[in-house]
């Protein structure tokens, strides 16, 4: 669905050409996540009243979730100082419990991943993807989209 100009909403992500990015989900749902991350993108064009293509979003969606309802978690994250082999392991595991294609599989590096803990969980965040040990794997075209996934990783297991 075509929510703005430039941006485009389909069922586990989106597109937008304004800011050059495309954002997808595999896995636990994510799109409270990906809500917040529109809103934030298009705020500084709309301002606080009525974010259009969150609006817009929000409706193909079907979720009801309110500008006030959005929080930065602000996610208290640490890094792993240590990475062995039963941490790749456990990360593994977690990226084939996914349900997604195989060639985006292939592309998910998690040796070269920056490893952090977040709350009991383990979350990789590589150039391209960001894999929640809860069982989401958010991928994104823009290395910059994952201190933002990062800020609002509170928002994905809430329903």
């Amino acid at each position: 669905m075509l929510c703005d100009e430039k941006l485009e909403v389909f069922e586990n992500g989106f597109e937008d050409g304004k800011f050059k990015v495309r954002v997808e989900f595999y896995g636990n749902d994510a799109r409270r996540l990906l809500l917040t991350i529109i809103r934030e993108l298009y705020l500084p064009d709309y301002g606080e009243d009525y974010v259009y293509p969150f609006e817009c979003a929000k409706e193909f969606w079907g979720i009801p979730l309110e500008a006030g309802e959005i929080v930065s978690s602000e996610v208290e994250s640490s890094p792993l100082k240590f990475i062995n082999r039963s941490v790749i392991e456990r990360l593994k595991k977690a990226l084939l419990a996914v349900n997604i294609p195989v060639e985006v599989r292939e592309r998910i590096n998690l040796e070269r991943a920056r490893i952090v803990k977040v709350g009991k969980r383990l979350v990789a965040i590589g150039r391209d993807f960001l894999l929640d040990e809860g069982g989401c794997l958010i991928t994104f075209t823009k290395p910059s989209m994952a201190e933002l996934i990062l800020k609002y990783l509170g928002m994905l297991n809430e329903t």
